[in-house]
């Protein structure tokens, strides 16, 4: 079993800053990509920033300059920095992590999602 347990989020006025944090816990051989994504009220889920097992990162051209995802993988922890927040990064946020449970076998995992709401 393998789980992903979000902190960080909550309620932020415009231009403020939140952190949030994304622990994998379980059984498994290593944990390859990781990265976030958001999803707004009515709209599909969308990837927010990657980061490599290596350290080497992308992000959506909508938090370039604002957000920045890190990884600490000795504690197979993923985290993202979001400043200058704007109304419009109001979401749930969720982390993804690309694990390998087995030889030859990954897999995507999902945390619960945690709200951020951006206030202007």
């Amino acid at each position: 079993q393998v789980h992903l347990v979000e902190s960080g989020g909550g309620l932020v006025q415009s231009g403020g800053s939140l952190s949030l944090s994304c622990a994998v816990s379980g059984i498994f051989f290593s944990i390859g990509d990781m990265g976030w994504y958001q999803q707004a009220p009515g709209k599909q889920r969308e990837l927010v920033a990657t980061v490599t097992s290596d350290g080497s990162t992308t992000y959506a051209d909508s938090v370039k300059g604002r957000f920045a995802i890190s990884r600490d993988n000795d504690k197979n922890t993923v985290y993202l920095q979001m400043n200058s927040l704007k109304p419009e990064d109001t979401a749930v946020y969720y982390c993804n992590a690309r694990v390998q449970v087995r030889i030859f076998s990954q897999a995507d995992y999902w945390g619960q999602g945690t709200q951020v709401t951006v206030s202007s």
